[in-house]
């Protein structure tokens, strides 16, 4: 008679700080602090965390920035990487260039001649959707609407959106967007980070004394 098959058992555990190597800078750590105290359980943590992350990992959700969002949030890496892995604005399935170039091809801008400029973008660039340039500079992906349809054809770089773009203006975007040194992908993820954190939580703040940040992983909630 074979075994019973046993249903459930015990979560996957959150990972140890022995197991990985840490990379959040002091900033980092002390905004994901901040973050942690808007919210009442520490799963609803995990979106502004994984932006949190994907500033400190430069554009990239790697496995280690998964694994570190899942220790700082006393999560399962699993847990963590099924949320990254659902939601397309999170880069984990490749590493992305220094821009990310996000072209809409939905219906308001499929109609003002989208696929005429994607079209022209692979030609330009020599790279298709979700390929990266060979000198790591550009990324292309076409996505689903910007919610800029009075725009059209609308493209999103970083935290900007830039239409109606045509073949001239996007060749005069890339020439700008080369003689940038900071990476738009980063400054995106910054932003939002900033956002969610207010001024007075900032790391450095010279009201940071006077208004602590308590350590939530510390008070035991989940």
């Amino acid at each position: 008679m074979s075994e019973p098959i046993q249903i459930g058992g015990p979560r996957p555990r959150p990972p140890q700080a022995d197991e990985l190597t840490l990379r959040f800078s002091p900033e980092g750590v002390h905004e994901m602090e901040a973050l942690k105290s808007h919210y009442p359980t520490l799963k609803a943590c995990i979106l502004p965390g994984l932006w949190l992350a994907q500033r400190e990992y430069g554009g990239f959700l790697s496995g280690e920035a998964i694994a570190e969002v899942a220790f700082r949030l006393n999560r399962s890496i699993a847990e963590v990487e099924g949320v990254a892995t659902f939601y397309s604005m999170y880069n984990v399935a490749h590493e992305p260039g220094r821009h990310k170039l996000e072209l809409c091809t939905c219906l308001s801008c499929s109609v003002n001649e989208a696929y005429s400029l994607r079209d022209y973008i692979v030609e330009k660039l020599g790279v298709r959707h979700g390929e990266t340039t060979a000198d790591g500079m550009f990324t292309f992906e076409e996505v689903e609407c910007l919610n800029a349809c009075d725009r059209a054809p609308v493209m999103q770089v970083g935290d900007r959106y830039y239409g109606p773009v045509d073949g001239s203006f996007f060749d005069s975007l890339v020439e700008r967007l080369r003689g940038e040194e900071a990476s738009t992908v980063v400054r995106l993820a910054d932003e939002i980070v900033k956002v969610q954190v207010g001024q007075a939580e900032r790391y450095g703040s010279p009201r940071k004394e006077a208004s602590a940040i308590p350590d939530s992983t510390s008070t035991g909630r989940s």
